[in-house]
């Protein structure tokens, strides 16, 4: 049995609640170990901060484990089958689980039959873990590392291995690949991308939640294209054919020198990534740029064609796009309160090449993105021009951006200067006219025709005396 002893600065990192919840198990007659992510960070460049914990407790049945969490926290059982204690230490969260053995006895995700033993090895109790680099198990309380798989040394370089035979019974764990490769700059290792080809027949099984959880750390990563290669190397590239069909679509190489479609989106992905970095988004936006970025040109596929003088060229592929977006924001289960503005953003990444930055195109554009922004507009144009080697980063749509700053659109649409209100106050009572003079109203906005309350109020005395007068 591989083990070691981890450092004193690495100890440090280890909450003092959880130290003093190991003694307490142990003084009960268990042994917990820290499995899982929080010693998988003790590993990696940047320190964890986590706030959730994984403890793995042997030698203590499930009702003297729960008797004697109780005395220490709120505890609540997620499942007694399952042998998981869920209990509250101060500001943290531990998942605190029994050994127990797994049998795939059905399809998909949850098709197993579960025996808890707590009298089970820490090895063999171990197999049953994804990746070597999520086996290891640490002792808090005197530092033992127990490393049975090589974790640490697939993470020095950088490889993502599966731990044993029975990786290929949970069909979700090529998706989980798929983020673990984004977010730590991994690579997945042959053998275990021909377990996750075997996996595939089953994608079909998973819940769209548990898809959909596995997509939006991708989306949170600093290196999605790792990511996405190691979908394509796992075979489940298949399972979202709009991506697949990026690998045969050629581009113009003198806009596209890097290559084809699929290329150009691994290029935008990372540039994404790095703005939303660079720029300290927030989870929310960051996810939803990252998806624009990934989506940006899928229609391209559908409209590319080589003109007579054999140029490549794909007309209106942006506004092609959204039966793709809808169908893959589907497939991984995306919230549909995100379908509106990555739909915006798709159809408008390429308006910057079409015209000057006016006041009147900025506040159409801005019209058209909500509820997008064209902030977030600018840094999708931003990564799509970037994501082309060997040029260098640039911000080819910036001067919209300041265009919009100056008006106060840069992360919102033009408010309507025009409402019922002011037209009640004018004499107009409600009704269909009321409504065609808003509109109209916010259309001549748009235009430029007036751009204060003042200069909003005359315009509509000027159409209401048009009705008088006619």
């Amino acid at each position: 049995m591989a083990s070691e002893q981890i450092s004193a600065h690495a100890m440090k990192r280890i909450p003092a609640p959880l130290i003093r919840l190991c003694r307490h198990i142990r003084r009960c007659g268990g042994h917990g170990w820290l499995v899982g992510g929080a010693v998988r960070d003790m590993y990696l460049p940047q320190p964890s901060t986590l706030v959730d914990f994984d403890l793995e407790v042997f030698g203590l049945p499930f009702t003297p484990l729960l008797q004697a969490l109780q005395t220490i926290g709120p505890c609540s059982v997620v499942g007694k089958h399952f042998g998981i204690i869920k209990l509250q230490l101060e500001q943290y969260t531990v998942d605190i689980a029994l050994p127990r053995r797994e049998h795939k006895q059905g399809n998909g995700h949850r098709g197993f039959a579960i025996t808890v033993d707590p009298h089970l090895d820490t090895y063999t109790a171990s197999l049953r873990r994804d990746f070597t680099m999520n086996a290891m198990m640490l002792d808090v309380l005197d530092g033992t590392l127990l490393d049975m798989h090589g974790g640490r040394r697939d993470l020095e370089q950088h490889i993502l291995r599966h731990v044993s035979e029975a990786f290929a019974e949970d069909p979700l764990r090529p998706l989980r690949a798929m983020q673990f490769a984004a977010r730590f700059d991994l690579q997945l290792h042959p053998a275990t991308a021909r377990l996750c080809r075997r996996m595939l027949p089953e994608a079909d099984t998973l819940p769209q939640a548990r898809i959909w959880h596995e997509w939006r750390k991708w989306s949170l990563a600093d290196h999605p294209s790792r990511g996405l290669q190691c979908l394509l190397d796992s075979g489940w590239l298949t399972a979202f054919p709009m991506l697949q069909a990026m690998l045969s679509c050629p581009q113009n190489p003198h806009w596209h020198p890097e290559g084809n479609v699929w290329l150009h989106t691994l290029l935008v992905s990372d540039q994404m990534a790095r703005i939303a970095r660079e720029r300290q988004l927030p989870p929310d936006e960051r996810s939803l740029l990252l998806f624009a970025a990934l989506l940006h040109d899928v229609a391209k596929p559908i409209t590319t064609f080589r003109d007579e003088q054999g140029r490549i060229r794909s007309p209106c592929h942006a506004e092609a796009a959204e039966p793709l977006v809808i169908d893959f924001a589907q497939r991984i289960g995306m919230p549909k309160g995100m379908y509106q503005p990555l739909l915006h953003l798709v159809r408008e990444h390429l308006v910057h090449l079409h015209g000057q930055p006016s006041p009147r195109a900025v506040r159409r554009l801005s019209h058209r993105l909500a509820p997008a922004t064209l902030q977030q507009w600018e840094m999708l144009v931003e990564a799509d021009a970037s994501g082309r080697t060997p040029h260098p980063p640039c911000r080819p749509a910036h001067a919209w951006l300041k265009q919009a700053e100056a008006l106060a659109l840069n992360r919102q649409q033009p408010q309507p200067l025009v409402n019922g209100r002011m037209l009640m106050a004018l004499g107009l009572d409600p009704g269909v006219r009321m409504g065609n003079i808003i509109r109209q109203a916010y259309e001549a906005q748009l235009d430029g025709v007036f751009d204060s309350e003042e200069t909003a109020r005359s315009w509509c005395r000027r159409q209401l005396e048009k009705k008088i007068c006619s």
